[in-house]
């Protein structure tokens, strides 16, 4: 292990120009994992009742920290997906490197954890410069500590890059690296995994349904919190699988019939590697699933509070604040699933900048491999989207059937899928100035 951490740290320092780019996205990756650890401490460490002149009183009670600290830590698995992002990319800049690793006598296994452990350094970087910031915050607020939190303070900027390199590890598992420079992953087919994602959380909504069904109505949100995270889930995970099911059968058939050039190439690439659009929209799908739900109960939330006697202006501007932090969490969460979409293309013309250069040899134009590269993203993503949204409004709809039963609901979750969609496509977007650089003929040099 020593061995293989100084030679990550050899090969960070000698990286060239086209490779600072992703030490400088996982060092930001590393910043924004350390700032919401240090965030979910320094509430954590605050006990018993509290005065706290932030969000109209929402850090008081012990209950409502509590569920701050959980968001906080929920919003780590999207950042640490997307430094699982940077790490695969990586892999793929660095063939030449760990060819001639191979060749040296390394083992697959020690090349995926030597590229495993070049994150490490530069998320040491981001969870310093994290740290500062929030000390400078720190500072600037008046407020000291308890000891505990300073203890803990030093295991998050310690344990992030310890964790990063985990993730990236974990994210290298199947990477391939073959002594003649070729890197690849091993491809894994659908079984028994995508059977109990699917069958779990349907056990648990058939639960949560029966015991809706049998509260005969009446207003009680104790069966609510396991019907809406089973729903969320089987959302998620249906969503997912559709991602990689439809992309393995437009793969198919567009590849049979179609007759755009565009359309042709996007299909090959859609049936040679179906999940991959699975493995990258993961967390936007999840985000999507979320969003919509939440957009919908904040909506039919907000309505029963104004209508009930009681409530002063402060109790509304308490609710309402803690709703507005919660959505903008969730915007952090997409924020974060956007930028590893635009990784993951990015990650997906470096694998194949051969075979980008041999067709712009053969006389492919730019605008059809650009048109196909945006139809890689566009084609799987449209029907896992819709069945994510529809989960999402699902969620939407059993929540103001049980709150505000009778009325009308809102449709204006219904827009979340769709800004979401468009999203997805302006960050595939993003990867088009390195489609410029990777269709030329001069790259089949390296081949």
């Amino acid at each position: 292990m020593r061995t293989d951490a100084r030679i990550a740290w050899t090969l960070v320092l000698g990286s060239d120009r086209r490779e600072w780019w992703r030490i400088a996205l996982t060092s930001a990756g590393a910043l924004l994992a350390t700032g919401l650890a240090l965030a979910a401490v320094t509430v954590y460490s605050v006990s018993g009742q509290a005065s706290i002149a932030f969000g109209h009183g929402l850090l008081n009670q012990p209950g409502q920290r509590t569920g701050v600290v959980a968001t906080l830590v929920l919003l780590l698995v999207p950042v640490f997906g997307f430094l699982g992002q940077c790490a695969r990319i990586g892999a793929v800049h660095r063939d030449r490197r760990t060819a001639a690793l191979r060749l040296a006598g390394a083992s697959p296994r020690q090349v995926r954890r030597i590229a495993a452990l070049e994150s490490g350094p530069a998320c040491l970087v981001g969870a310093l410069a994290s740290c500062a910031v929030f000390a400078a915050v720190l500072a600037g607020s008046g407020r000291t500590p308890p000891p505990p939190a300073w203890a803990g303070y030093v295991v998050v900027v310690l344990g992030v890059p310890v964790a990063a390199a985990l993730v990236s590890g974990f994210a290298l598992r199947k990477v391939i690296a073959a002594p003649l420079g070729t890197l690849r992953r091993a491809q894994a087919e659908p079984g028994r995994r995508t059977a109990l994602a699917l069958l779990l959380p349907g056990v648990v909504l058939a639960a949560a349904a029966l015991l809706l069904f049998l509260s005969d109505g009446r207003s009680d949100v104790g069966p609510l919190l396991p019907l809406v995270v089973s729903l969320v889930l089987l959302s998620s995970a249906g969503a997912l699988w559709t991602a990689g099911a439809s992309a393995a059968f437009m793969g198919r058939r567009l590849t049979a019939g179609a007759r755009s050039p565009a359309v042709l190439i996007a299909a090959g690439r859609l049936r040679q590697d179906p999940w991959a659009a699975a493995r990258t929209h993961s967390a936007l799908l999840l985000v999507t699933v979320v969003g919509t739900g939440f957009v919908g109960v904040r909506e039919v939330m907000l309505a029963a509070l104004r209508e009930r006697d009681g409530y002063s202006p402060v109790d509304l501007d308490f609710y309402t604040t803690g709703l507005d932090l919660t959505g903008a969490a969730v915007l952090v969460a997409l924020s974060v699933g956007l930028c590893g979409l635009a990784v993951g293309a990015a990650e997906s013309l470096a694998t194949r900048r051969r075979g980008l250069a041999a067709q712009a040899a053969a006389g492919v134009p730019r605008a059809v491999l650009t048109r196909a590269l945006l139809l890689e993203t566009a084609l799987p993503l449209a029907p896992a989207t819709l069945l994510a949204g529809i989960g999402g409004m699902t969620v939407h709809l059993s929540y103001a059937t049980l709150v505000t039963p009778g009325r009308f609901p809102s449709m204006l979750p219904l827009l979340v899928p769709v800004a979401v969609y468009a999203a997805c496509l302006l960050a595939a977007a993003t990867s088009l100035p390195l489609l410029r650089r990777m269709a030329r003929p001069a790259e089949l040099r390296f081949t």
